[in-house]
């Protein structure tokens, strides 16, 4: 952090007590507006002359859902990293995660992703708030690609779907693909492809102000400060990325999809997995679709190589990442991802 930040922060002349109290106070606020997003976005969609279940009522409900949910995410998230980050220091952080901790560290984030019931464009804040406090960035990939790709949500689906059987291989097989996809993006040594922004932000606070002498209301004070810089920079593309989502997710061409993944040729599971990537949609939004293509004939490996395309390699994704990524970095992201999900598609079609 800087030290114009922190003279910032220096300069606030707030009383304490006001953090005290306003801490929990935002805290109740920002957890009633989550539980209200819901009905908001029915609400706002019924003022349009569209039919709710129509695909422009869809995209609109999509997106007005969408775009509150996911800076809320990034708003809580981005304060209570940047609240830890004034203890734990991105040397500090790096230190913990050296060498066996750092090799446990990959498959220790990709099973947090399997717990945290966020789709992509929800991950994406939690990713940020993890590059921003130096966790090395094979670790925080493999978070990222957990996420999306093995839910919760999506597994429970999965399950009541198909079985148990094939849930649990998919289970497997979309946690081993973050660990090892992780492994390889942190071995590659790609921090010099993150933006620059991030980079200066990982520079850690000033000699001038040690962590040791913060107190819990100065520590307050640098979460707010991380807010009002990371949001600031980031809030466009996040509008603009679940924008083109709910576009996407108002209009999905159901009947082309079923053309191209209904047969078991070579070049089905890649072709899957082109026609997935510009698509945005959730767990929960994309297993209806996998359950209907699977009814109408559709290759299983292919059907879910596709919905790990969908989930975990969508195109307003790859939009809100470039904010913290260099087109170089989101490419090469893309390939190794890419590789894991084409090989379990394969694999998938050889053996069921």
């Amino acid at each position: 952090m800087s030290a114009e930040t922190h003279g910032s922060i220096a300069r606030h002349g707030v009383p304490e007590w006001v953090w005290y109290v306003g801490l929990p106070v935002a805290a109740g606020v920002w957890w009633l507006l989550y539980n209200q997003l819901i009905p908001f976005s029915e609400w706002v969609t019924s003022l349009f002359p569209v039919a709710p279940d129509s695909h422009t009522g869809e995209a609109i409900a999509f997106f007005v859902y969408d775009v509150p949910k996911v800076l809320l995410l990034l708003t809580g998230i981005v304060f209570v990293t940047g609240v830890l980050r004034s203890w734990f220091s991105p040397e500090k952080t790096r230190a913990i995660l050296a060498g066996k901790r750092e090799f446990a560290g990959y498959p220790l984030a990709a099973l947090l992703g399997v717990f945290t019931p966020f789709c992509s464009c929800s991950s994406v804040p939690l990713f940020i708030g993890f590059v921003s406090a130096g966790i090395p960035l094979g670790v925080t990939f493999s978070f990222l690609i957990a996420g999306p790709m093995v839910g919760p949500v999506g597994l429970g689906l999965l399950y009541a779907l198909v079985g148990w059987k094939i849930a649990t291989i998919y289970l497997v097989f979309g946690f081993s693909i973050a660990t090892v996809a992780g492994f390889v993006l942190g071995r590659m040594g790609l921090e010099r492809y993150l933006q620059d922004w991030v980079r200066e932000l990982n520079a850690g606070p000033p000699a001038d102000l040690p962590d040791e002498r913060l107190t819990l209301v100065d520590r307050l004070k640098i979460g707010l400060e991380q807010v009002r810089e990371i949001v600031g920079k980031v809030w466009f593309w996040v509008l603009a990325g679940i924008g083109i989502g709910a576009a996407i997710h108002g209009y999905v061409p159901e009947e082309m999809m079923l053309r191209v993944m209904g047969g078991e040729a070579w070049w089905s599971v890649p072709a899957a997995v082109i026609v997935g990537v510009p698509m945005y949609t959730n767990a929960a939004g994309v297993i209806p679709i996998v359950e209907a293509l699977l009814g109408k004939g559709a290759a299983l490996g292919t059907t879910l190589a596709f919905m790990m395309s969908v989930i975990a390699l969508s195109l307003p994704e790859m939009i809100i990442l470039k904010q913290v990524l260099t087109f170089r970095l989101i490419g090469i992201f893309l390939a190794v991802v890419a590789a894991g999900i084409l090989a379990t598609g394969y694999l998938f079609n050889l053996i069921l």
